[in-house]
């Protein structure tokens, strides 16, 4: 069960990432985001 809840958790997190990663700098910049933060940005997004 931990698995399973671990991998759907990583599957969110690289959905996440992949999302914002296809947006421009200016998009980005729009939401308060720089392309560094998109990992700290799709962690905190997939704690909810």
């Amino acid at each position: 069960m931990n698995i399973m809840r671990s991998f759907n958790n990583w599957r969110r997190y690289r959905s996440t990432v992949t999302e914002l990663s296809i947006l421009s700098n200016r998009e980005l910049n729009d939401l308060g985001i720089s392309r560094s933060d998109i990992p700290f940005v799709a962690r905190q997004a997939n704690k909810r």
